[in-house]
């Protein structure tokens, strides 16, 4: 069932995509992206249409399908949070041409560790954050064979990097940031960046965005999001049974699938969806290439840690900090903090509404500030950011809550 819902929004998302272009069109828009430098921020929709967006989006979140069925993972909840993660990231920073490289050196050292793939298949497409980087190498490099080579030796070296790091990251910040390869990729991506700047590269960090919102687009996060959610309510027998999911915090491993099942996490899917993308319209903001890819992942994230319980406070913590702060909400980084801020989503849950506001208070304020150290190369700067906030954060709250219980 999982799979199969999996599926059938990718081959909608890609045949959505001719709504907006011609497959010519589509084929012109996607050779655009693939050449185009994707460090943050970079909207798809703005340099290669939305047609080419949509239709990039659907082939990766397919090939990812593929992928994570091939190696025999298990499909449940955190399949469905890698797959919307990648269909997300996927308008804004990922395509078809520069995922590969990290995936083959996450795949090379399974093989070196003499595991199996199935152990390593999601820190491999999570892993993907740092894409641009192989695009900045690819582009960088001489001919076709310098640029295969120099791209299959970065992707190696990631590829080696990752797993060890991902796996010490968790238990660093003790599972409250749900990004949590965003945080070790956040790391990966620093160390690199720092040793090109070393030789004399420079990053030049981007602003490409959509500015106008398209009913058509609008359209469609709306109606998948209620898709979502209909199914999950039909096929539910007990209708009072989805306030269950509410009494998770939403810490890792959190697979709501297997805590609640796959209808209440469906329903829970779509209420998110619902939720994020009406947060962006009220509050002014654009729902384009980038901000689809946040909405799209705290959809997906609705079967792995996340709820309105627990990302409600953190959002409201991104919009109380825009009224005090020198940034508006609808200014574009502020607008992807508050959707991806919610990788915090955990502290909330466990800790109490009240926390959740306060590290989304702090986040907006880490978000803008940490991309400057992986050079706007990591995509999930966001949960770069999270890990360094949770990592500071949990340890003061668990230890004044201890002495409140104490008196």
């Amino acid at each position: 069932m999982i799979e199969r819902i999996l599926w059938t929004v990718a081959i909608a998302t890609m045949l959505f995509s001719l709504l907006f272009d011609t497959p010519i069109g589509i084929a012109q828009g996607v050779w655009k992206i693939i050449l185009h430098p994707d460090g943050l921020i970079t909207d798809y929709s703005k340099v290669g249409g939305f047609g080419a967006t949509f239709f990039n989006s659907g082939l990766i979140m397919s090939a990812s399908i593929i992928i994570i069925k091939k190696s025999h993972a298990t499909i449940s909840g955190p399949t469905i949070a890698c797959v919307f993660l990648m269909a997300g990231f996927s308008m804004f920073g990922k395509n078809i041409a520069n995922i590969w490289p990290i995936i083959l050196g996450v795949y090379l050292f399974s093989r070196h560790q003499k595991e199996n793939f199935s152990k390593y298949v999601y820190i491999a497409l999570y892993g993907t954050a740092l894409s641009p980087l192989i695009t900045v190498v690819a582009l960088e490099s001489g001919n076709l064979v310098q640029k295969l080579l120099a791209v299959i030796l970065c992707g190696t070296l990631i590829g080696f990097l990752l797993p060890p790091l991902a796996t010490y990251c968790l238990r660093v910040h003790q599972g409250y940031n749900l990004y949590n390869v965003g945080f070790a990729a956040g790391l990966v991506g620093t160390l690199i960046v720092s040793v090109m700047k070393s030789f004399g590269y420079e990053t030049t960090s981007s602003l490409i965005w959509t500015y106008e919102n398209d009913p058509r687009v609008i359209a469609y996060i709306f109606l998948l999001s209620a898709s979502l959610m209909a199914g999950g309510w039909f096929m539910l027998d007990d209708k009072k049974s989805i306030r269950r999911i509410y009494r998770h915090s939403g810490r890792l491993v959190a697979d709501f699938i297997i805590l609640d099942g796959l209808p209440i996490t469906l329903f829970n899917m779509g209420s998110l969806g619902i939720f994020a993308s009406a947060y962006i319209l009220i509050t002014g903001g654009t729902i384009n290439g980038a901000t689809m890819g946040g909405i799209l992942t705290i959809i997906g994230f609705g079967a792995f840690g996340k709820h309105l319980r627990n990302v409600v406070p953190v959002i409201g913590g991104v919009y109380l900090g825009s009224l005090v702060k020198v940034w508006n909400i609808y200014d574009p980084s502020v607008q992807l903090a508050a959707l991806f801020g919610t990788a915090l989503a955990p502290i909330s849950g466990q800790f109490g509404w009240q926390y959740g506001v306060l590290v989304g208070f702090l986040h907006s304020s880490m978000a803008l500030n940490t991309g400057i150290l992986h050079g706007g190369l990591n995509l999930y700067n966001n949960g770069f950011s999270a890990g360094i906030l949770a990592l500071i954060i949990v340890p003061v709250i668990e230890t004044f809550k201890k002495r409140k219980d104490h008196f």
